[in-house]
């Protein structure tokens, strides 16, 4: 076999190599990536049903209940113009409330209840996730859009 021939093998073999290790990078990546979606896009079926997602919007006032002798907590997530509602079972941030912003991360479980593994709370009362703010904008319009169209 020529010398010309053997380097040609190995470029080959280096670049199959090259390939599935950039193959297992991506595998691995998309596994850990966690999209955000509103309550409006959650109930339009936008979000994934088996994937880890992040939720987000305001906790809705008088929605949070709290399981007697445990640490489950149910509430309802909005974007003021739909609502999802949220179980959560661990310790609740500090600043987590009714009417505040929140983001869980979780699945969405097969009744429709977004299953949360971790809920973050905004950290002080001027700061919104931008993911939050804008979700809640749009919320906001369609909420207004739909009204205006049920006047006659």
């Amino acid at each position: 076999m020529k010398a010309r021939h053997k380097r040609l093998g190995l470029i080959l073999v280096g670049l199959a190599i090259l390939g599935a290790a950039t193959a297992l990078v991506l595998n691995a990546l998309e596994g850990n990536l966690s999209y955000f979606f509103s309550p409006t896009e959650v109930i339009d079926g936008t979000a994934p049903k088996d994937h880890v997602f992040r939720l987000g919007g305001m906790v809705e006032k008088g929605s949070v209940q709290r399981a007697e002798g445990g640490l489950t907590v149910h509430f309802t997530v909005t974007d003021m113009h739909k609502s999802v509602k949220v179980a959560y079972s661990g310790i609740l941030p500090d600043l987590f409330e009714e009417g505040q912003g929140v983001i869980a991360q979780g699945k969405l479980g097969p009744d429709g209840t977004f299953v949360a593994d971790e809920v973050l709370a905004k950290h002080d009362e001027n700061y919104m996730p931008p993911e939050v703010a804008d979700a809640m904008s749009k919320g906001e319009k369609a909420r207004l859009q739909a009204t205006a169209g049920q006047q006659p």
